[in-house]
């Protein structure tokens, strides 16, 4: 099936799920000004749409169950005897299900809605759901009385039965970076005595060594009753699986070791919890995916805060864990995130290996210079902000490791193995080195030919 049929389906879900109109989708159109694309979609779509309900016939598909029981509920073809609705799972309620509650709701002048969910763990908007809907509760689905309207009342179920405090607490504030969730107080399940969330830096071609580090120490750490650890590694794709899980589960006999999707984790919970992947890019985390923009036509509006989803999401990651959560983060390709947890003391977060040191800075753009391996084994320091950048340097030629670094008056860049080099007369990050000309040695910047400095040997 080609990728222009799986759209249609997929707007097709949508569409019905919202309980939508074609006129409804041209005025959206219209007021996000898609152009002549979205009309030419429509176009296509409407009969298509006449065509799919013909063939259904007397059947109906999962998302005319809501639709149908909602339109019974209007037009009293359904007399409801509900006067207490429960729903649970609220944070990821759709509009065709709102419709639902609304309908059955105004069937009996006294009846109550207790509705159970955490906007914070609201990660379903390519479902349908609209944490909207969540967020105005009041206005919603509140209720009448004495001349005011949208009554309604919150009820804080803050403590958390699995976190320690170290995990709970930087997921909270992880969360509320964005001001639009709803804040809430957080009771720990218990107090971890040290970090219980770590960082380990990882490279193109050591993850699977760095993971079974982790695991290693995982088992020797394990509990002293001989009940198996339970191991939960998350990621934010399917693809993120480890090939070798097999054998990881065959090397760690006193771990139980599994692995899901960040999405299909939710509601679960282990002892440890290791997130892999934490790396920028298209598939990275947060995702760079964005959805085909005529999708909006059918979709709930936007949160303005960037990356709120994914934001949610990592929230739902880091709080599937009782007492330990380790990211394996890619150092050449640093994720948003793993930045920001490691830039804020607050947060608590331990370093996992020996990348503690303060990153090289960029002299080019500002941003960190990070340590590569290249496909010889030599060292390259890169900027973090490759796509937008590019800036790279070598590492000692002396040690193969460090980058020399310089204060801006120095006339020697230093490197930590003790081996001195005479600065780069042009640009900031690079040294001279000894180079051999047409017709005679000269000293040049390591960064040739991206900087052309250079200076008669003494």
């Amino acid at each position: 099936i080609d990728s222009f049929t799986r759209l249609l389906g997929t707007f097709l879900r949508k569409y019905k799920n919202g309980g939508y109109s074609i006129q409804d989708c041209e005025n959206k159109a219209r007021a996000l000004k898609s152009g002549r694309r979205a009309k030419a979609f429509l176009n296509i779509f409407e009969p298509l749409y006449q065509e799919y309900q013909k063939r259904l016939g007397e059947r109906i598909d999962f998302e005319d169950m809501i639709l149908r029981a909602a339109h019974y509920a209007e037009i009293g073809r359904y007399d409801s005897p509900f006067h207490h609705i429960l729903v649970d799972e609220f944070q990821d309620i759709s509009q065709s299900r709102a419709r639902l509650i609304k309908a059955l709701k105004a069937q009996h002048a006294d009846t109550r809605l207790f509705a159970v969910g955490d906007d914070w763990q609201s990660i379903f908007r390519f479902a349908g759901s609209d944490i909207h809907l969540m967020r105005n509760f009041g206005h919603e689905f509140g209720g009448n009385f004495d001349g005011e309207s949208a009554v309604h009342r919150v009820i804080d179920l803050g403590r958390t039965f699995r976190s320690v405090d170290r995990i709970a607490f930087a997921a909270r504030r992880f969360v509320l970076k964005n001001p639009s969730q709803i804040p809430k107080k957080v009771i720990p399940a218990g107090t971890a005595k040290k970090p219980a969330i770590r960082i380990v830096d990882t490279e193109y071609n050591n993850t699977d060594t760095k993971l079974r580090e982790v695991l290693t120490n995982l088992s020797e750490t394990g509990d002293a009753n001989r009940r198996k650890t339970c191991v939960l590694l998350l990621g934010r794709y399917r693809f993120v699986r480890p090939e070798n899980l097999s054998e990881l589960k065959h090397q760690f006999p006193n771990l139980s070791i599994s692995y899901k999707t960040i999405h299909a984790s939710k509601g679960l919970e282990a002892d440890h919890v290791i997130l892999l992947n934490a790396a920028s890019g298209r598939t990275g985390f947060p995702s760079e995916i964005t959805d085909d923009p005529l999708l909006d036509l059918v979709s709930t509006e936007t949160e303005p805060f960037e990356n709120a989803e994914e934001r949610r999401v990592m929230y739902v990651a880091m709080t599937r864990a009782r007492h330990s959560l380790t990211l394996l983060a890619s150092v050449s390709r640093p994720s948003d995130f793993v930045s920001e947890l490691r830039g804020e003391a607050e947060y608590g977060i331990a370093s996992g290996d020996t990348n503690d040191a303060v990153p090289h800075v960029c002299g080019k753009c500002g941003g960190p210079l990070l340590p590569v391996p290249a496909r010889n084994g030599r060292i390259w320091y890169r900027c973090g902000h490759e796509q937008l950048c590019g800036n790279f340097v070598p590492a000692c030629s002396a040690c193969g490791k460090d980058m020399p670094s310089r204060e801006r008056t120095a006339s020697e860049a230093t490197c930590s193995c003790g081996k001195k080099f005479p600065a780069c007369p042009i640009c900031s990050d690079g040294w001279l080195v000894e180079r051999a000309g047409r017709y005679s040695r000269f000293l040049g910047c390591v960064r040739y030919p991206k900087c052309s400095g250079k200076a008669k040997l003494p």
